[in-house]
């Protein structure tokens, strides 16, 4: 189970650096397999999934160096977030802009439908998954 786990859990984490899966994609795949959250760490440049169970996997998410900025603003990041949105740039560059915004990493709450993203002193921004139009 947990190879098999890790293995979707390591090509979501490549999907997304590579910009062939979409957030919602990764998250449709992630909450089929059971993760309920996940932290973006951009410090140690990793991504943690946690179970329900309380077990968590660890991913390595390469990306290239970028300084964090000391102040934190919530508008910056929510305009990389609305970017990111209309597909109008890679997640790399979502990484970059949210660094220079003073963003230190993020945690997905699958199960909550929402992305917190803080600063360096505590500060943070929530944004709720967009909704996505039904199939009828």
């Amino acid at each position: 189970m947990h190879a098999k786990l890790e293995h979707l859990l390591q090509a979501c984490a490549q999907g997304a650096i590579t910009g062939e899966l979409t957030f919602l994609e990764i998250i449709h795949r992630l909450a089929s397999s059971g993760v309920e959250r996940y932290h973006a760490d951009y410090s140690r440049q990793e991504i943690t999934y946690y179970l329900p169970s309380g077990e968590s996997l660890v991913v390595p998410i390469p990306h290239p160096p970028c300084e964090v900025s000391q102040e934190f603003s919530a508008t910056t990041v929510e305009a990389a977030v609305r970017q990111s949105q209309r597909n109008e740039h890679t997640y790399t560059d979502f990484i970059r802009k949210t660094m220079d915004a003073g963003c230190i990493g993020y945690f997905v709450q699958i199960t909550g439908r929402r992305v917190i993203y803080f600063g360096r002193n505590g500060e943070s921004h929530t944004e709720h998954f967009p909704t996505v139009p039904s199939k009828a």
